[in-house]
């Protein structure tokens, strides 16, 4: 209900900003604008197309500019971005965390990154530069370099004056990390800890041991599924080294579980997860006739099997008309093992130690299916058409396929993934082509057999 009433709200707002804009109000959108959240007004943003945007993006508060790229998705961030000088840009992330300027920067061509680089202070460039050695998808890409360190040798009032003299903690601060002379990683302290304890009481004393510090090098997906798991709200990133480098909080992998989400859901279309719905007609054009190419490809190696069989495909036109049921069944039953198998691989639940067994349960699945089906299929065939060997050869032909379907829908995503193929987008569509050819090939090869002169 409530994500009902959000989008009304959009709506209505998206309404009234554009009936501003044509009527040349744009002191009145921009009080509109200084009134809305930056998470608002990215979706604002992104609901509008290309020309609108522009001048939308043009009347935000130059001080919210940073935190409103920062909430929007990677498609539209790099529109905007890509209009906007390298002096204005490196003002806009001033004051920005790390990890956030990282994503907003990435993008950029190498001759322009250098020069926001220029405009900014050294420190700002140290802390970018930085998080930018890391690749996007591991922990070194998504975390944070601003954290808080302290000595396991001072006492907890000691920690506590030091940070009232700091004055400013960076965002989503809830655990200082205790290091010693070289920076190395030695243990954390929550700050409902250290305001609990005595004053005189030493931190290596009431410090938690830093047994689940997170590798820099280790995939986002699996920093997701940690958090998942052990509910944490931040976790410290270190090198190979064990030298502290950095942190990752609960709003970056938050993030990151959208964004896997909705790169899933897309992928079964063979599309970009942040595709801009309102993207130019060529550039979008030209990403999805790419996958329908691919498409091509297989839909022809499942006619080229039909095409083998032409001679009996004109000797009986019930053949022709059943003949589309087999591979449609398979498919359907392929399709739902291959989401299930791509969830299992996507929060760890599969390895190789249990794929064999998964193996064996998918097949299995499929043997019962297959012989539930090729009874009701069959018998409806026969009650149909009145032919008791047609109904046994679809029969046969549909537990042939539906036991496929179960063993190809485990290894099928499997092989993807060992290939460093997304499972998703890849996943469906050799599923299906595998169910097709093997559906046809049986159904047909059968009835040229057997009913064929």
């Amino acid at each position: 209900m409530a994500d009902i009433i959000e989008q009304d709200n959009t709506h209505q707002t998206l309404q009234e900003v554009n009936q501003a804009l044509e009527n040349g109000m744009f002191v009145h959108v921009r009080r509109m604008l200084q009134e809305m959240e930056p998470e608002d007004i990215a979706h604002l943003l992104e609901a509008c197309p290309p020309k609108e945007r522009q001048v939308l993006w043009q009347l935000t508060d130059p001080e919210e500019q940073g935190d409103i790229l920062d909430e929007l998705s990677e498609d539209v961030k790099d529109g905007i971005v890509a209009q906007m000088a390298p002096d204005k840009l490196a003002a806009v992330t001033e004051g920005m965390e790390s990890d956030d300027v990282a994503y907003v920067l990435r993008s950029l061509p190498d001759d322009k990154y250098q020069e926001v680089l220029a405009q900014m202070d050294a420190t700002d460039r140290h802390r970018v530069e930085k998080a930018l050695a890391y690749p996007e998808d591991t922990a070194g890409g998504i975390m944070s370099t601003d954290f808080i360190t302290i000595r396991g040798d001072v006492s907890a009032d000691v920690v506590l004056r030091y940070l009232r003299m700091k004055g400013e903690l960076p965002e989503a601060t809830d655990t200082l990390y205790v290091v010693d002379l070289n920076e190395i990683l030695i243990g954390y302290l929550s700050l409902a800890t250290l305001i609990t304890t005595q004053p005189d009481v030493e931190i290596h004393d009431v410090m938690e041991d830093a047994d689940d510090a997170i590798p820099v090098d280790m995939d986002d997906g699996e920093v997701a599924n940690l958090f998942e798991r052990r509910n944490w709200l931040s976790a410290p990133v270190v090198d190979a080294n064990n030298h502290l480098v950095g942190r990752i909080t609960i709003d970056d992998v938050v993030d990151i579980i959208r964004e896997d989400a909705e790169h899933s859901m897309m992928s079964m279309a063979g599309m970009d997860d942040d595709e801009d719905t309102f993207a130019p007609v060529v550039k979008s054009a030209k990403r999805r006739s790419i996958w329908l190419g691919v498409n091509v490809l297989a839909a022809l190696a499942a006619a080229s099997v039909s095409n083998m069989f032409e001679e009996t495909l004109a000797q009986m036109a019930s053949i022709a008309i059943l003949m589309t049921i087999v591979p449609s069944m398979g498919g359907v039953a392929g399709n739902q093992t291959v989401a299930l198998v791509i969830r299992g691989l996507a929060v760890g639940h599969i390895g190789d130690s249990n794929t064999r067994w998964l193996l064996s349960k998918e097949a299995r699945v499929g043997l019962i299916n297959g012989i539930l089906w090729a009874i009701i299929i069959g018998s409806v065939v026969v009650l149909w058409k009145g032919n008791f060997l047609l109904g046994a050869i679809i029969a046969g032909a549909m537990l042939t396929n539906l036991l496929v379907a179960g063993i190809a829908g485990v290894c099928v995503p499997i092989m993807l993934k060992k290939m460093d193929i997304d499972p998703a987008l890849a996943g469906g569509m050799a599923l299906t082509t595998i169910t097709d050819i093997v559906g046809l090939s049986v159904f047909l090869g059968l009835a040229t057999l057997f009913l064929v002169q």
